[in-house]
């Protein structure tokens, strides 16, 4: 019996070990969805504007509400690091997943514009019955962000733009990348992104391409009417009133620094942060260091 049991659990981490290099993306996934669930950290679905949105909540539930909303390709994930730190200040944190990202609804006919998701973010604050609101937005969510905050501003009492797209300035570098399509292009992507990119395993980088080219249509989508400049936000900025803070990473090659210094000077009542050491992607690698401004920001 025990023999058997032994074979049993070497034909099991076999199957998991083979699992694993076929589709280690979607290990880590789950991994991490366990680990979330585990540190109390709430997942629900709702219906808005007749789409499945994912959003996850943490903090106490009658703490302020912070609704952070995520960029381009991301998911509500991308904010784990941040997060607890605003959660274990009191916070209340929704974390949606926007239309066509993480666990959201995909629709075919959806613009995925920035205005559209603005208007689905807009959507979901009724739909999960928020009058107001501190709202944050990183990159393209920043952008998103932004949009609500101008169109309706009654319902935003602080606005947070991370690393924040929204004026309209042509990318110096290959918007292909956005959709690696082989492992070089994927190291690229990293470069950009992060001052001291991973180095990934063949085959963790295989399924991270696979992952991408399956998403790839909404991105160029998203891409493409970003890239019109009707969207863009410089117009908008000044006439915000709601006190906004600007956090940006000092290295970031994606929406340099220059881009957040003409936002900031865009909006009188702005507070600009730069981190150094940081990339575009501060709010994961950096949240320890941008948390207390962030936190500081929020409560003032």
């Amino acid at each position: 019996m025990f023999k058997k049991l032994l074979v049993l659990a070497g034909l099991l981490a076999l199957v998991g070990a083979v699992g694993f290099w076929r589709r280690p993306v979607s290990y880590f996934n789950e991994s991490m969805y366990l680990r979330d669930s585990l540190s109390g950290v709430q997942n629900h679905e709702v219906t808005v504007d007749g789409y499945r949105i994912h959003y996850e909540t943490e903090g106490p539930t009658d703490g302020p509400v912070v609704v952070l909303v995520h960029g381009l390709g991301g998911r509500a994930e991308d904010w784990r690091d941040l997060a607890p730190f605003l959660a274990k200040s009191g916070f209340r944190i929704y974390l949606p997943d926007l239309v066509g990202y993480g666990r959201s609804q995909k629709p075919r006919e959806f613009s995925y514009s920035v205005r559209d998701e603005a208007k689905i973010v807009v959507e979901f604050l009724d739909a999960v019955h928020l009058k107001q609101v501190d709202l944050g937005g990183w990159s393209m969510g920043g952008a998103i962000a932004q949009h609500v905050a101008f169109g309706h501003p009654e319902r935003i009492r602080r606005l947070m733009l991370f690393d924040s797209a929204g004026l309209y300035v042509l990318p110096v570098w290959d918007i292909k990348l956005f959709t690696p399509a082989t492992a070089a292009q994927l190291d690229q992507l990293d470069a950009l992104l992060m001052p001291n990119p991973p180095h990934w395993p063949a085959f963790l980088a295989r399924d991270i391409l696979r992952v991408s080219d399956h998403r790839a249509w909404i991105i160029h989508r998203a891409l493409d009417a970003m890239l019109t400049g009707k969207d863009a936000t410089a117009a908008l900025l000044p006439q915000l009133k709601m006190p906004v803070l600007m956090v940006w990473g000092a290295e970031d090659k994606i929406i340099p620094v220059s881009q957040g210094e003409a936002m900031h000077k865009l909006v009188p009542q702005s507070e600009l942060d730069v981190f150094p050491g940081c990339g575009h992607l501060a709010p994961g690698g950096c949240a320890a260091q941008m948390a207390p401004a962030v936190v500081a920001f929020l409560q003032h």
